[in-house]
C-alpha cells in the first residue's frame, strides 16, 4: 500500500498540470465488487508503469494473478509466470480517460495495487483524484435517474465526507462510500462538475456528511448511533418530506425442530436447514465472527423482545435475544450452544438478523403470534443527517441543492475546498 501512496502522488507532482495537484486524492480498497479470492484479471488501455523494472507488461494484454502459499504471481494469456514481490502496482504514464484498468471486467482510472491479503487473497487498491472518484460513487449511492439538485446535495454529502477520509484507506462498500469505478452517468457526472470542490463545513471545517437512505419521517442525532458528542447540525426534528418506507419481516421461533433431525442418516448436517435462511445465515456469520468457528445450525429463537425506552427521535435503545445452536467443530464434534444476549444496545442485536432485513432501530412493534416474531418498523440506515429519498422528494418539489443542504444538515455553509 505505501508503494502506490508514494509512488502515484510522485507521478501526479511531474506529470499532470498545476490545477490537478492540488486535488485531494482518494485510496480505495475494492471488496464490494471483489469477494475474498486467491484469483483475479486484469489488464489496461495506455501507458502504464510498474515498480518492478524486470517486469514489462503490454496494453491490451489479459493477465491473471494468483497466491499461492503468500505468494503473488502473474501469468500471461500465453502461459508465462513470474512471481511478483510483494505487490504489483500499476501507474498511469498520464492520468487520463484514456488510461485505465479493468479488473474482474469492472474498469477503474488512476493507479491500482495489487496486494496479498491474510496471506492467501488478493486485494486490488485503487487511487485516483477525488472528483472522479465521486463519478463513481454518487451513481451508486442514489438513483442516476434522480433530479439534478438532489444529485448535487448528495454530490456535496458524498465529497464532504470523503473529504474528511482523504488520509484514510476507505473501502467500496456501505461501511464507506459505494464506489462503482469508471462506470458513470450523465447526470452524476454533471452534478459533480457543476458543484466542483464544494464542501459542507460548520465553523469552517468540513463535516462528518452522514446520510441513510430513509429516516422514517424523524431525524437521528449523531450522539443517540455512535456515542460521541452531539452536533448541533444533526437535531432531531420531524422530516415531511421523507416517505417514512414501512417495513416488516417475520422470524420463526424454532428453525430446526429437534425431533425431526434423522441422526442416522449419514447427510443429516447437510439435508437439516433452517426455516428462515436469509436471517439465519446472518445469524452464523456473526457467530463465527465472534467466537464460534465452524459449522452452525440454527435450532431456535426462544427469546427476542424490545425494551420499551426510546430515545427522542422514537428510535429504540435496547433489547434482548436468545439464540440456541449446533455448533461443528473442525474435528466433527457437535456441540448444543447458546448465545444469550439481555438487555444490551440494540446495534448488537441488528447484525444477527441483518441491515438489509432490520432495517433501521425506528421500531413501532416486536410482536410473537403463534410461535412467529413480527418486527414492524420505518426507515431505512441510521437516519443521521441527509435523507437520500427526502432529498428527491424536496428535488421534485423545486428545491435547490443549497436548499436541501440546509434542511438537513442546519447552520452548515457550503464552502469550495479548492480556494484559498
Amino acid at each position: 500500500m505505501r508503494y502506490l501512496l508514494i509512488f502515484f502522488a510522485i507521478v501526479l507532482l511531474s506529470l499532470f498540470p498545476k490545477p490537478l495537484i492540488a486535488e485531494e486524492m482518494i485510496t480505495v480498497k475494492l471488496v464490494n465488487h471483489i469477494d475474498k479470492t486467491s484469483e483475479l484479471k486484469f489488464q489496461f488501455k495506455g501507458e502504464y508503469h510498474t515498480l518492478d523494472p524486470m517486469l514489462s507488461l503490454q496494453e491490451g494484454v489479459n493477465y491473471s494473478l494468483t497466491v499461492t502459499k503468500n505468494d503473488l504471481f502473474i501469468l500471461e494469456g500465453a502461459g508465462k509466470k513470474l512471481k511478483i514481490k510483494e505487490s504489483l502496482v500499476l501507474i498511469p504514464k498520464a492520468y487520463g480517460y484514456d488510461h485505465g484498468i479493468t479488473v474482474n471486467d469492472r474498469p477503474y482510472l488512476g493507479a491500482m495495487e495489487f496486494m496479498i491479503e491474510d496471506k492467501k487473497f488478493i486485494r486490488p487498491v485503487n487511487q485516483l483524484p477525488l472528483e472522479d472518484y465521486l463519478k463513481g460513487v454518487v451513481p451508486n449511492e442514489v438513483f442516476p435517474s434522480w433530479g439534478l439538485e438532489t444529485l448535487k446535495a448528495q454530490t456535496l454529502a458524498a465529497r464532504t465526507y470523503a473529504a474528511t477520509h482523504t488520509s484514510e484507506i476507505i473501502d467500496d462498500t456501505i461501511r464507506y462510500q459505494v464506489y462503482g469505478g469508471y462506470t458513470w452517468y450523465e447526470n452524476t457526472t454533471k452534478a459533480v462538475e457543476e458543484t466542483r470542490g464544494e464542501v459542507i463545513t460548520y465553523k469552517n471545517k468540513p463535516i462528518n456528511a452522514f446520510y441513510s437512505a430513509s429516516n422514517g419521517g424523524i431525524t437521528e442525532n449523531n450522539a443517540h448511533v455512535w456515542g460521541e458528542n452531539s452536533l448541533p447540525y444533526f437535531p432531531v426534528k420531524k422530516d415531511p418530506y421523507d416517505p417514512i418506507h414501512p417495513w416488516e419481516f417475520n422470524l420463526n421461533e424454532v428453525q430446526i425442530p429437534l425431533n425431526t433431525i434423522n441422526w442416522d442418516n449419514p447427510h443429516w448436517w447437510k439435508e437439516t436447514v433452517e426455516k428462515n435462511q436469509d436471517i439465519t445465515s446472518s445469524m452464523k456469520g456473526w457467530l463465527q465472527r465472534n467466537g464460534y468457528p465452524g459449522d452452525i445450525k440454527i435450532l431456535s429463537i426462544p427469546n427476542f423482545e424490545l425494551s420499551n425506552k426510546r430515545h427522542e427521535s422514537e428510535r429504540r435503545i435496547k433489547g434482548s435475544i436468545t439464540i440456541e445452536f449446533l455448533h461443528r467443530l473442525q474435528e466433527g464434534t457437535i456441540l448444543f450452544e447458546q448465545l444469550v444476549l439481555d438487555d444490551v444496545a440494540i446495534d448488537h442485536i441488528r447484525p444477527l438478523v441483518g441491515g438489509t432485513i432490520f432495517k433501521s432501530y425506528l421500531i413501532d412493534s416486536l410482536e410473537k403470534n403463534e410461535g412467529t416474531y413480527t418486527m414492524k418498523g420505518r426507515g431505512f440506515g441510521h437516519g443521521v443527517g441527509m435523507s437520500q429519498w427526502g432529498a428527491h422528494i424536496m428535488g421534485q418539489k423545486g428545491s435547490s441543492y443549497k436548499e436541501i443542504i440546509q434542511f438537513y444538515y442546519p447552520g452548515t455553509s457550503i464552502t469550495d475546498m479548492n480556494s484559498d
